[in-house]
């Protein structure tokens, strides 16, 4: 099934003026998406389509409304039946007049998407949406919801990710409360659907909005991904509780833990035994807005932070993976006394290790060039770098491939970190 950049906007969290570096972030997150959407896909040459093995066959996710009476769902079986079409699984989404019938289905590699259609159609499906599967769609609906749900009970971060997996391609944006905590403003405590929009209730008072322009959600996706925000809410803030004791070369002893919002003290008393210059290449801005940053960056509605912390308990720094759909952001900051010790080097290596788990295809960092410690960081990944120069600042894009995805343990998990 094709895979679309999922966009979780960084926002400003307290509803104050936007700062430099936010305002950068989102001028550079803007151009970036552009670029992306009027890219091909990657596996598009532009070359003719290969021609179809004899005998192979093509997985297909389709779904069309048909009328509530008898013999409907026969009709489309017999339609399906008459192209050698097989049913895999089927699952029927009621609507006020009609249902929506979602199938996967396995065809032969010579039938087209537009000959699926047509057949569907003239046996009385209306609507109809067809695209490509792969062996991921054959796990059945409750197995996979199951397993979300489990996912989604061990870190509040899994949020996002998971209500991607359940809704398909979509975009996700989260609206922090306003300030004072007061409800979200003429949006219903169930939450509300608008055809191709969907508003929930975030745990922590905010809005999350999840949009899906390309298919219209149903009532049974709306009551999904509410029961799915709802059972996180009912949990309460939580992370996975491993945490990994490190001797670094020179024989110093670290802990790499995940961190949160509870870390936000501990991540201001770093920010002010960091140099300006530091907290400079890290922020792209001035110095005195960088503690306006944390309650966005350790919040696990917009990605996951592991904290480096010292024997004495002393955070000393702070990896950073924001959720952006498969060009997920890594961003790294460590104390100056800690810095080229290789502190560095394991938080970016856990980071990426936590990518690949969440499937994501690239990690990418806005950084500066004189930001050498980055730079060695990237590179020492070993893995194909892409780098680009935006308005002065570099944007470096690690590509996620096969090998790094079996090496993942090795890099790093989130439930080992």
């Amino acid at each position: 099934m094709t895979r679309e950049v999922t966009q979780v906007p960084h926002r400003n969290d307290d509803h104050r003026p936007a700062t430099p570096w936010q305002r950068f972030a989102e001028a550079f997150r803007a151009r970036r998406t552009r670029r992306l959407e009027h890219a091909p896909p990657t596996s598009d040459t532009g070359s003719p389509a290969p021609e179809a093995v004899p005998g192979a066959n093509t997985l297909w996710r389709m779904r069309t409304t048909v009328q509530d009476e008898p013999g409907s769902l026969a009709a489309l079986c017999g339609a399906l039946a008459g192209q050698h079409v097989d049913i895999l699984s089927l699952q029927t989404h009621p609507l006020a007049e009609g249902t929506v019938d979602e199938f996967l289905l396995r065809g032969p590699a010579a039938l087209s998407a537009s000959a699926i259609t047509t057949a569907v159609e003239s046996a009385g499906g209306t609507d109809t949406w067809i695209e490509r599967a792969d062996a991921h769609d054959l796990v059945d609906a409750p197995t996979r919801v199951l397993g979300l749900a489990a996912r989604t009970a061990l870190d509040s971060a899994e949020l996002p990710l998971t209500l991607r997996q359940l809704l398909g391609r979509c975009t996700i944006r989260s609206q922090p409360a306003p300030v004072g905590g007061r409800a979200p403003g003429g949006l219903p405590v169930e939450g509300a659907l608008d055809d191709t929009v969907m508003r929930l209730r975030a745990p922590e008072g905010g809005v999350i909005t999840v949009e899906r322009p390309y298919l219209a959600f149903t009532p049974t996706e709306f009551a999904r991904a509410r029961a799915l925000v709802e059972l996180d809410a009912r949990l309460g803030p939580r992370l996975p509780h491993g945490r990994d004791v490190l001797t670094l070369a020179e024989g110093s002893d670290i802990t790499v833990r995940r961190a949160d919002t509870r870390d936000l003290e501990a991540a201001r008393a770093m920010h002010e035994r960091c140099s300006p210059r530091t907290l400079k290449l890290r922020y792209h801005g001035p110095v005195g807005d960088a503690d306006r940053y944390l309650n966005h960056l350790l919040s696990p509605r917009y990605g996951r932070t592991l904290a480096v912390q010292t024997a004495s308990g002393r955070v000393v720094g702070l990896g950073h993976l924001l959720w952006d759909g498969d060009e997920t952001e890594v961003a790294l900051l460590v104390e100056d006394a800690w810095q080229r010790r290789g502190v560095g080097a394991e938080l970016l290596s856990r980071l990426v290790g936590m990518a690949v788990e969440a499937g994501c295809s690239s990690v990418y960092a806005v950084t500066q060039a004189s930001n050498t410690g980055m730079v060695a960081a990237m590179r020492g990944l070993g893995l194909p770098l892409d780098y680009q120069v935006e308005e002065g600042t570099l944007v470096i894009t690690a590509r996620l491939g096969e090998a790094v995805v079996t090496s993942a343990e090795e890099l790093g998990s989130a439930s080992a970190s």
